[in-house]
């Protein structure tokens, strides 16, 4: 039986305030919040005196398609990935604002899904934060705008260029999973360049659980405190490849970033080597620690860090090419 859709409008026939109230009413409370969303701004409490931001923008084409991601995926990967540079820093995710620009012709349930997504991300990965606030317009394609906040605790942040010759580099999270589940919707629901339905019940459990890392990415967020706590002088979320964002880290830190290849063996999913060191999306943690110091828990060691040589990532003593996903490079151009 179709909707009513009076019970269900698009956001095109409704008020923004109509809209605003259906988001705030999945919001949660955020831990860190002094002041909340429904005022000009929200107020949030720095305890340690400093405060981690960052942003990061989901646009229909280069960063999703519409035809694949319900708005519970969306809102749920585009909290995950703030989250996961927030944990990058050490610190620990206090707050989202969000600015939504959606289509007219968007359901009104779409987007009261995706302020779900939002919320039970918050809920499972980084329990405390929530949306606090945010802007909302229209526009002829779907795009969600966040900013993260968070709070260091006291420690100092860990950035890219703190990695040493000696050092040992290691991962918490996955290798491959999100760029194997791109690979199934690429593969298996198009028709010609456009972009069909998913239809999960066709897949087999391997493709499944890629699909899902594509979709709904679980960074290790709580590690990220854990990691930083561990003594970690270096650290970074693999969102565009683990070869590409490694290359980034040697490069800030001046040092060569050697990985072990029966090492990324172990952790590349579906046994991909190729994919593991290319593909990107799984906001896995990449971490740098002092050799004398034990990995912490959720932590696997990947190589090593030497002086800086010709070549900023190498493999078994092999340069590799630091490729990876560049939306200015590989975009297609299809939206939908």
């Amino acid at each position: 039986m179709a909707s009513d859709p009076d019970d269900d409008p698009r956001i095109g026939d409704i008020s923004e305030g109509t809209v605003l109230r259906a988001i705030l009413a999945r919001t949660s409370t955020a831990s860190h919040a002094i002041l909340g969303p429904g005022d000009d701004a929200a107020v949030i409490s720095a305890p340690s005196a400093s405060v981690v931001a960052t942003t990061d923008t989901l646009v229909d084409g280069p960063d999703f398609r519409a035809a694949w991601s319900s708005g519970y995926d969306l809102g749920w990967k585009a909290a995950a990935v703030n989250l996961a540079d927030v944990a990058a820093m050490g610190a620990t995710p206090t707050a989202l604002l969000v600015a939504l620009a959606v289509p007219r012709d968007a359901r009104l349930s779409f987007v009261s899904a995706m302020a779900d997504g939002f919320r039970e991300a918050c809920d499972a990965l980084a329990p405390g934060c929530a949306v606090v606030g945010g802007d909302l317009t229209v526009s002829e394609l779907l795009m969600i705008a966040v900013t993260a906040l968070g709070d260091l605790g006291g420690r100092r942040s860990v950035t890219r260029a703190g990695a040493r010759p000696g050092d040992i580099v290691a991962l918490a999270g996955e290798l491959g999973a999100a760029a194997a589940g791109l690979e199934t919707l690429f593969g298996r629901f198009r028709d010609g360049e456009t972009p069909i339905a998913v239809d999960a019940d066709a897949l087999d459990d391997t493709a499944r659980q890629g699909l899902e890392r594509q979709l709904r990415p679980r960074p290790p967020v709580r590690l990220g405190v854990v990691a930083a706590d561990a003594g970690a002088t270096a650290m970074m979320d693999v969102s565009d490849g683990l070869a590409l964002d490694a290359g980034r880290m040697a490069d800030a830190s001046g040092v060569t970033i050697e990985f072990s290849g029966a090492a990324i063996d172990e952790l590349a999913f579906a046994g991909d080597r190729a994919r593991a060191l290319a593909g990107g999306e799984d906001h896995g943690l990449l971490a740098i620690f002092p050799a004398d110091a034990p990995l912490p828990e959720g932590f696997r060691a990947l190589g090593s860090v030497t002086a800086r040589g010709a070549d900023g990532v190498l493999l078994d003593g092999a340069p590799i090419a630091h490729t990876g996903w560049d939306p200015y490079r590989d975009w297609d151009g299809v939206v939908g």
